[in-house]
Parts: C-alpha cells; sequence; structure tokens
C-alpha cells in the first residue's frame, strides 16, 4: 500500500492569504501520524509566474517526503524550472518520480501565456519513454489540465485541448492504473479511457458548479484549503478529500 498527498492549485502571489493557506496544508502533511510516501502537486505553484513567488513557494512547499510538482497554467516555465529544479530552460517540465512498486509521472499540460492545456510531441515522446522503461510496475499519470469536461464551463473551456494523445498512450501501457489532475480548484472523480481520473481541490480557493453559485467564475474564497489523499493498493486508486482548517 502506498499514499500519496495530491496538492493543486497553492497560486502563490506573495499575499499572506496564499501563503498562510499553503502552509497550513504542508503543516498538516507533515505532522500527519501515519507514513507517507510522496507528495504530488498538479500545478499552478505561483499566481503570476514571478521568481520572487516561486522563491517563497519553495520553501513552503519542501518537506521531509519526496515530492514531485509539476507546472500549470499560471506558470512560467523558465522561472518554474530555475527556482523550483535549479535547471535552465524554457522547455515543457516534465518529472518522474519513481516509489517502491509505484512510477509516478507528471506531466507538463501548460502552454505558455495560454489557459489552455495541451500536450506538446517532446511531452508525450518522454511519457512513452518512461512508461516503457518499466512495464511491470504500475502508474499514475499527473499533470494539470483535465482531458474531460467535469461540467463546469469555465474550467471546460480551458481544459486540455488534446486529450487523444494521452488516450492513446494509457491504452498501450496498461500498467497504467489512474489519471490525477489539478486546475479546476474542486474535487471530483470521473474516468478518462477506462480508467480513474481523480481532480485534487484547490489550496487557495474552491471553484463551486453554476448551480451552488450562478455567476461567470463561481469562486469560494472562505471555505478551508483542502487537499487529496490516494491510497494505491493492489493496482486500485482510492481517494480521500480532506479539508485543512
Amino acid at each position: 500500500m502506498l499514499i500519496l498527498a495530491h496538492v493543486s492549485d497553492v497560486h502563490i502571489d506573495g499575499s499572506p492569504r496564499s501563503i498562510d493557506r499553503t502552509r497550513s496544508v504542508m503543516r498538516h502533511l507533515e505532522n500527519l501520524s501515519g507514513p507517507l510516501d510522496a507528495v504530488v502537486v498538479t500545478g499552478d505553484i505561483a499566481d503570476n509566474g514571478l521568481i520572487q513567488e516561486y522563491e517563497i513557494a519553495r520553501e513552503l512547499l519542501t518537506t521531509r517526503h519526496p515530492t514531485i510538482i509539476c507546472p500549470g497554467n499560471h506558470d512560467a516555465r523558465s522561472a518554474f524550472r530555475k527556482v523550483m529544479l535549479d535547471e535552465d530552460g524554457d522547455g515543457p517540465v516534465n518529472q518522474v518520480l519513481r516509489l517502491d512498486g509505484l512510477t509516478v509521472a507528471l506531466c507538463d499540460s501548460s502552454v505558455p501565456g495560454r489557459p489552455e492545456g495541451f500536450l506538446e510531441d517532446e511531452t508525450t515522446t518522454w511519457l512513452r519513454d518512461v512508461l516503457a522503461e518499466s512495464p511491470d510496475t504500475p502508474a499514475i499519470i499527473g499533470m494539470h489540465h483535465p482531458p474531460v469536461s467535469l461540467g463546469i464551463p469555465y474550467v471546460d473551456a480551458i481544459r486540455l485541448r488534446n486529450p487523444e494523445r494521452l488516450e492513446e498512450i494509457v491504452r498501450q501501457y496498461p500498467q497504467v492504473a489512474a489519471v490525477i489532475v489539478g486546475h479546476a480548484h474542486t474535487a471530483a472523480s470521473t474516468t478518462f479511457a477506462g480508467l480513474p481520473l481523480s481532480v485534487a481541490p484547490g489550496v487557495v480557493s474552491t471553484l463551486l458548479l453554476n448551480q451552488e453559485l450562478d455567476i461567470p467564475v463561481p469562486v469560494d474564497y472562505d471555505l478551508p484549503p483542502q487537499i487529496a489523499i490516494h491510497v494505491f493498493d493492489d493496482g486500485r486508486l482510492v481517494t480521500h478529500v480532506r479539508p485543512v482548517l
């Protein structure tokens, strides 16, 4: 059994609010009484893609647990890579974490300067190589943008634009057990290519359905930050969602 904490959309902008909410989440993870195998962060680390925001985020997201992070649509690849990874470059930021019995592959679905998602050729080639390297090890694929509609028009308009590329890979490599994403600022569960698709809630805010708040972007800033806890056991992903008070 493996336990993964799934954090998303912290949107560090230098404000006390975003900092305090992220700090509360990471303190919660540090203080868990049981073991945690990894922390997975699926994008929108900085709100404006600024070096100063990443410097704050790097300190906040540092933990004793193995951690893997990918960019979101609010992130800037070069600044993300420089501060979060101590690397240079502005290409896709794809990351892999190999645990005992599980591969976690985080793809960069961001499009520089655009809110929607897209998997570039470099990313899909990288993902195929990662999966081909360990065909007998179960894998979870993660990214920022959901590859399907979630019933929230604002998010659905800026979801992953080429989900067929991801579906082709998922169907080619049967060890893939699930897909996990962020971007929507709301916990949601559905399926993609016959697999579980788990959407992490947001740390900085919660996006509601239009039926709950009938405005163009139905955001609630008063609900507490939330995280997902994934339990991976015997090839199956079970997801629990927790508010952090």
